[in-house]
C-alpha cells in the first residue's frame, strides 16, 4: 500500500471514529434531553400542584417565621417609644428619628454582599448564623440608657438584619419558576405584616413587666423578643433547606422534576458563580428603575410600620389603645398580601396590581391628610397598609422575574431591596410635625406617585424589549435549541422573555 493510499485509508478511519463519537455524544445528549422532557410531561397539572404544595409546606412556614421575628425587632422600636422609652431616653426633637433611620445605612449597603455570601455558602448555614447576630443584638438592645447607645445598637442591627430579606426572596427564586414566584413571596411577606399586628399585642402584654428586673417595660420588649430570635435562629440550622438538587423530602423522580422545571425557566441560563454576572446586574438601567418603584412603595411601608402607634396616639387614643388599635391595619395588609400576590400569578400579571395597590393606599393617606374624625383617620390608615403592602412582594417577583442568571437575579434582587431601603431613612424624617402630620403624609403620597408612574414606564419597556426579542428570533430562526449558544448572557438573550 502507498504512503498516500494509507494516509487516505488512516484520515478514513480517524474521520469515521471522530464521527461516531459526535453521534454518539449527540445521541446521549438528546435521550438526556428527552427523558427530562419526557418527567415533566408525564406529570399532569394535579402532580405539579401537588409537588409545589410540598416545597410550600416544607419552605414556607418556616422562612415566614424567620421574616416575622426579622421585622419584629427592626419595628418594635415604635412600640418601645410609646411605652416609655422616648421619655426614659429622653428623646427630644428628631433624636426619635435619628435612632429609627441608622438602621437603614449599614443595612442597605450590606444586601448585596450577603446575598453573594448566600450563592458562595449554603443558605442553612448563611442565614442561621445572620440570625444569631441580630439576635444577640436585639437581645442586648435591653441594656441601652441613652440616645448614644440606642443609635449605635440600631446601626448595628441594620448590619446584622441585612442579609435575611433579599437572601429569602433570592432563595424562593431558586425553588419556584417564575409563574409561581409572587404568591410564594407575598406569604413570606405577609409575616410583616403579622409581625405589625403581633408587634402591637406583644407590646400592650409586656409593658405589664414594669419595674421586673429592675427593668422598664420597653427594655423588656427588646429583650424577650431578641431571645425568641436567637432560639429560632438555633433551630433553623436543623429545619432550612439549601437546594432541590440535596433536599431530602423530595423523592428522586420529584426532584428531578423541579430541578428540569427550573432549568427550562431559566432557559438553561448560567447558574455558577462568576464576577461578570454581578456587573450585569449593577449596569442594566433596568435594575435601578425597579430600585426607584421600590423605593416609592417601602417608605410607606416602613412608615407605617414605625409611626401607626403614635399617629393612633394622636388621635386622641390613649398608650394601651393606640397598642392594641395598630394590630388591624396590619392583619388587612396580611390578607391582601396574600389575595395580591394569588391573583398576580394567576393572571401573570404585575404591574397592574402594584400601580392598584398604590392608588389604594393613596386614598388611605388622603383621609389622612383630610383630617377629619379619628374614625375616618383609622379608616385612612387601614387602607393605607391594604393598598401598599401587597406590591412588596409583587415588586419583588417581577424584579426578580426578569433578571436572567441565578447569580444576575440574586444581585438584582439584592440591589432592589438594598438600596430601595434607604427610603427608610426618609421615611423616619417625614413625620415630624404632630398632631396632623400633613408633612408625612403628604410625603407619602409623593412616593407612591413615584412608583405609579415608574411602573407604567417599566411595563411599557419589558413589552417593547419582548417584541424586539421576538422579531430577532423570527428572522435570525433562533430557537430553543440554540439556548446553550446564550448561557452567559443573562436576560439580554434573545431567548429570554
Amino acid at each position: 500500500m502507498s504512503s498516500h493510499s494509507f494516509n487516505q485509508s488512516f484520515l478514513s478511519i480517524t474521520l469515521t471514529q471522530g464521527s461516531t463519537d459526535s453521534l454518539h455524544k449527540s445521541g446521549i445528549e438528546t435521550v438526556l434531553h428527552i427523558e427530562e422532557k419526557q418527567i415533566v410531561e408525564e406529570l399532569n397539572p394535579g402532580e405539579r400542584a401537588r409537588i409545589l404544595r410540598k416545597l410550600d409546606w416544607h419552605l414556607l412556614p418556616f422562612v415566614s417565621l424567620l421574616y416575622m421575628l426579622s421585622f419584629l425587632d427592626r419595628a418594635n422600636v415604635g412600640n418601645a417609644k410609646v411605652a416609655g422609652m422616648s421619655k426614659d431616653l429622653n428623646l427630644i426633637g428628631l433624636r426619635y428619628n435619628i435612632a429609627a433611620a441608622v438602621f437603614f445605612i449599614l443595612y442597605s449597603f450590606a444586601e448585596v454582599p450577603s446575598n453573594i455570601a448566600l450563592k458562595l455558602f449554603r443558605p442553612s448555614r448563611w442565614i442561621p448564623i445572620i440570625m444569631l447576630a441580630w439576635g444577640l443584638v436585639m437581645t442586648l438592645m435591653c441594656l441601652v440608657d441613652s440616645f448614644r447607645s440606642l443609635v449605635i445598637a440600631r446601626m448595628f442591627l441594620g448590619l446584622t438584619e441585612a442579609g435575611l430579606f433579599p437572601g429569602v426572596t433570592y432563595y424562593i427564586s431558586l425553588w419556584y419558576p417564575r409563574s409561581e414566584q409572587s404568591k410564594r413571596i407575598a406569604i413570606f411577606f405577609s409575616a410583616a405584616t403579622v409581625a405589625g399586628a403581633f408587634g402591637g399585642l406583644l407590646a400592650y402584654g409586656i409593658e405589664h413587666l414594669e419595674g421586673i428586673g429592675g427593668l422598664h417595660g420597653w427594655q423588656w420588649i427588646f429583650l424577650l423578643e431578641g431571645a425568641a430570635t436567637l432560639f429560632v435562629a438555633c433551630l433553623s440550622f436543623f429545619f432550612m433547606h439549601d437546594y432541590p438538587e440535596t433536599a431530602t423530602f423530595l423523592t428522586e423522580t420529584e426532584r428531578a422534576y423541579v430541578i428540569d422545571m427550573l432549568k427550562q425557566d431559566a432557559n438553561n441560563l448560567a447558574t455558577h458563580y462568576h464576577i461578570r454576572f454581578v456587573l450585569q446586574a449593577m449596569k442594566d438601567y433596568k435594575t435601578y428603575i425597579q430600585v426607584f418603584i421600590y423605593m416609592g412603595l417601602l417608605v410607606p411601608v416602613y412608615a407605617i410600620a414605625l409611626f401607626t402607634p403614635t399617629i393612633i396616639n394622636e388621635l386622641g387614643y390613649s398608650t394601651t389603645h393606640a397598642q392594641l388599635l395598630s394590630a388591624p391595619p396590619f392583619l388587612a395588609g396580611c390578607f391582601a398580601t396574600i389575595l395580591v400576590g394569588v391573583y398576580s400569578d394567576k393572571y401573570q400579571i404585575r404591574g397592574p396590581f402594584i400601580i392598584g395597590g398604590a392608588c389604594v393606599s393613596i386614598v388611605g393617606y388622603i383621609l389622612l391628610y383630610c383630617d377629619g374624625p379619628a374614625g375616618m383617620s383609622y379608616t385612612g390608615a387601614c387602607l393605607a397598609a391594604i393598598g401598599v403592602y401587597p406590591t412588596i412582594a409583587v415588586d419583588l417577583a417581577w424584579a426578580g422575574s426578569n433578571a436572567g442568571g441565578d447569580l444576575k437575579r440574586g444581585v438584582v434582587i439584592a440591589m432592589v431591596i438594598g438600596l430601595g431601603n434607604l427610603g427608610g431613612i426618609c421615611s423616619s424624617f417625614v413625620y415630624i410635625d404632630p398632631p396632623n402630620f400633613h408633612i408625612g403624609h403628604g410625603t407619602i403620597m409623593g412616593f407612591l406617585c413615584l412608583s405609579i408612574s415608574l411602573s407604567l414606564f417599566a411595563m411599557w419597556d419589558y413589552s417593547r424589549l419582548n417584541k424586539k426579542k421576538e422579531a430577532q428570533c423570527q428572522a435570525e430562526g433562533l430557537t430553543d435549541s440554540r439556548k446553550n449558544e446564550f448561557r452567559d448572557m443573562g436576560d439580554a438573550s434573545p431567548l429570554f422573555r
